[in-house]
């Protein structure tokens, strides 16, 4: 029966029904221009006719990552910073980053490293080795970086571990860095 309801939501969505007569249990199927009455029972006897596959039939997975993996962690709402804490910090962050990128910099020998900031967003170029793009999601009160070997992270501030942490991997903001630049650049880094 479960099915059932399932493919009605479908059809409904998928077909214009509108309530005609709402004493008659009567209803109006919209086909092109037309309407053609319908009752109740007679989508019943429709969906009553259609095959449905044995609910034991494996179904598709849009799921790009395996099923053993422990997903993210649930948020402590207890732990959300208040909005002008949560700029503090972040700031704090972003700037701390930006003084120690560019003083990394001047040490490597990478074609096209360049650091720029701006509108809350730090941009390190590292020339063909990609870019990184780090920047305050206020609403969220997260850090979002953009690595051209990890790709996408956010970070949550962690009171515990007075650090950034991906709830997904529990990955420091600054480890993930210093990981991934020592490699790119063939220099280690210390952020933290």
């Amino acid at each position: 029966m479960a099915s059932k309801l399932l493919l009605l939501r479908r059809l409904s969505r998928s077909v214009k029904l509108s309530l005609a007569f709402p004493s008659s249990n009567s209803y109006s199927l919209g086909y092109g221009s037309r309407l053609l009455p319908l009752k109740a029972s007679q989508i019943l006897g429709f969906l009553e006719n259609i095959y449905l596959p044995p609910s034991s039939t494996p179904s598709r997975s849009f799921c790009s990552r395996s099923l053993n993996v422990e997903g993210p962690s649930a948020i402590d709402y207890r732990s959300i910073l208040q909005e002008d804490e949560y700029h503090r910090l972040a700031d704090t962050t972003i700037h701390d980053l930006q003084e120690k990128l560019e003083v990394y910099g001047d040490s490597v020998e990478v074609d096209g490293f360049d650091i720029d900031y701006g509108n809350d967003v730090l941009t390190v170029k590292l020339g063909e080795h990609g870019t990184y793009v780090l920047n305050k999601q206020t609403p969220n009160r997260q850090l979002w970086l953009s690595s051209p070997i990890s790709g996408p992270s956010r970070f949550d501030w962690d009171q515990e571990a007075k650090a950034w942490i991906y709830r997904r991997n529990k990955a420091n903001l600054y480890k993930v860095l210093e990981d991934e630049l020592g490699k790119l650049c063939g220099e280690p880094i210390v952020l933290s």
